[in-house]
């Protein structure tokens, strides 16, 4: 098994269960690992064989655009789009931080975490 990691990926978006979450935004930081066997691309050298980190950042940056209460929520609807985007990818731990949460003192950041395998069919 392989894995690619995609990390520090910063957004801007608008998460969180008070009003002025929803209204001002804060910045999010999303790591994530998907695992798989990729030793086809090894050998290849072709982008068809692995998991396209470019149409996968893209998905994860559409996801964070949309407004949720809470990162648990994102991070189910991440985990959900990753799995329909590609059948390479037999699992996934993700981790989203939310910098500077308004807990009324100094807090560099909260993150949830998730770790899940496909489930076969």
């Amino acid at each position: 098994m392989s894995k690619i990691l995609l990390e520090g990926l910063d957004f801007f978006s608008y998460h969180g269960c008070f009003k002025e979450e929803q209204q001002i935004g804060t910045h999010f930081l999303v790591d994530i690992e998907l695992t798989g066997d990729f030793s086809i691309a090894e050998n290849s050298d072709d982008l068809q064989d692995t998991v396209n980190y470019q149409e996968a950042y893209c998905l994860i940056k559409k996801e964070m655009a949309k407004s949720s209460k809470l990162i648990e929520n994102v991070a189910r609807r991440i985990v959900d789009q990753l799995f329909a985007f590609s059948f390479q990818i037999d699992e996934i731990n993700l981790k989203i931080s939310k910098l500077n949460p308004p807990l009324g003192g100094k807090i560099a950041n909260v993150a949830y975490c998730i770790s899940e395998k496909r489930k076969l069919s």
